[in-house]
Order: C-alpha cells, then structure tokens, then sequence
C-alpha cells in the first residue's frame, strides 16, 4: 500500500489553467506533462497506476504530485538554476546591440567576429545574443514603396474586393509568366515513385519562350490561361476577350492588375473603358 499520500485537490480555475496547459503546442513539452500527472492524480490516488498510463516512472509521479499539493499550478515550472554567475554586464550587451543596429551605410555588414573584436566579447557569447534578440547579419529583405500618385485609392479598390465582394459579380486577378522556356528533353521523363524523385535528363532541345496569361478566380481558385507566342498588349487583349468570354455573361467582372505598361496601353485602357461588364 505504501505511506499514505497527501490528498490532491483541484479548483475548477486551476483545472482550467492544467487543461489549457496540456492542450498548448507552444508551452515545453516537460510543463505539459506534469499538468497531466496532476490531472491524472486527482483522479487516481496510486502513483504506480498514473505512472503506467503516462508512461513515467512512480517517483515521477510523486514529485509532482507533491509539488502542486505544496507550490500549486506555480510550483510545476523549472525553478531557476544555479550555475557560473554572468561575464557579460547589461551594458556591455546594451553597447554591442547599439553598435551593431546603428552601422554607417558605407560600411560593410558586421559579422560575430568583427563584433567580438570590437567589442572584447567572446565570439559565441556574441552569437548567442544575435540568435536570443533575433539578428540576422547575412540577410537582407527588398522593398518598394509606391511612387503612384492614387495608390491608396488603388490599394482600398482591391481591399475592398476581398472584404466586400460584390454581387453578381467575379474578381479574376490577372497576371503573366513571360520568357519560360519551352524544353524538349531528349529522353522520356521517368515518374516519380516510392524512395525516388522525378527524374529528366541533363541535356535537351530548346524550342523557343512563351508566355503565360492567367487570370486567378479569387472565389474558388479556378483559373483561365492562355499562352501566347510573345508578350504586347495585343496578346493581352486577345487573353481578356478569351477571359470575359468564360464568364457567364450575366456576372460582372472586376480585374486585380499590376502596373505593367502592357496593361496602361491606349488600346487596353480603351477596350475596358467600353465593357459594360467592368
């Protein structure tokens, strides 16, 4: 029968916060568990039986068991652990940060050892700091801000397509794949299978570019394409006959376009400026 045990009790709060912390795919997987146990023991007073069923060992069990009768749900996290006190000050990782953010733009892009070396921290303790407040020295990210005089107005027409779509109406956003190489492999293609990929031969025949004209139904995702032989605004006239004419023709139809100069061209602008559908 063993000693007797401390009788666990759970409110209906603390059985909220133990179930939510079990359900939580972000919390560590060590938290998870002893919210278990505790659930599991307020059900079963034997900590073999839980042990089984979470797969544990009975000491476990017991700790836990234990430490929330005593700490509650606060006492199932990791208390703070002693080790080798800090070598780095707050400052000193103050100054690196502000160093590292406030580079002149002529300069090249610091790395951890020129950082280390200017600043006398070691190396890995420099990239540890990088990695816990989310530095990236090797990467960059492009951006474009718009120069177009109406791009709010542009930008609240197409929000408003998707937040408020119109009635009998279709949205196709339109945009095309130019220059894609049309390739002739010189031996068959072998498919894929289980424990190997798509395979196609190194060498092959080239037979030209096309480009391809596609217009995306935002509401179920079909899509109208066309390719065609080159890419001038009378291919993309041709492509937005052939979009309007599988429509049906009692929908309206709104087109998501970018700025490209095809689809400003006087013929374009003319052409929809006559569609009683638009």
């Amino acid at each position: 029968t063993g000693r007797p045990k401390a009788t666990l009790t759970i409110s209906s709060d603390e059985r909220t916060q133990l179930t939510a912390i079990t359900r939580s795919r972000s919390l560590p997987a060590a938290l998870t568990l002893r919210a278990k146990i505790v659930l599991a023991c307020e059900r079963e007073p034997s900590n073999v039986i839980v042990a089984t069923r979470l797969g544990v060992g009975p000491h476990t069990i017991g700790k836990w068991r234990n430490r929330f009768i005593a700490d509650r749900i606060e006492g199932l996290y990791d208390e703070m652990r002693t080790g080798r006190p800090r070598t780095v000050e707050d400052e000193a990782v103050a100054e690196m940060i502000t160093k590292t953010l406030a580079q002149p733009k002529a300069a090249t892009h610091w790395s951890v050892r020129a950082i280390a070396k200017e600043t006398g921290i070691a190396k890995s303790t420099v990239h540890r700091l990088f990695q816990l407040f989310g530095l990236q020295l090797h990467r960059t990210r492009s951006f474009k801000l718009s120069t177009d005089p109406f791009f709010v107005e542009k930008l609240r027409d197409v929000v408003g397509l998707y937040l408020n779509p119109p009635d009998k109406a279709v949205v196709l956003c339109v945009d095309e794949k130019s220059q894609i190489q049309a390739l002739e492999r010189t031996q068959p293609m072998l498919p894929m299978g289980f424990g190997y990929i798509e395979g196609v031969t190194h060498d092959y025949e080239r037979h030209g570019t096309t480009t391809l004209f596609a217009a995306l139904n935002v509401l179920d995702g079909a899509i109208i394409a066309q390719c065609k032989p080159r890419h001038r605004h009378q291919e993309f006239l041709a492509f937005l006959r052939h979009s309007e004419a599988n429509v049906p023709p009692q929908l309206d139809i709104h087109l998501v376009v970018d700025n490209y100069a095809t689809h400003k061209h006087p013929k374009v602008r003319t052409w929809l400026a006559r569609r009683p559908r638009g």
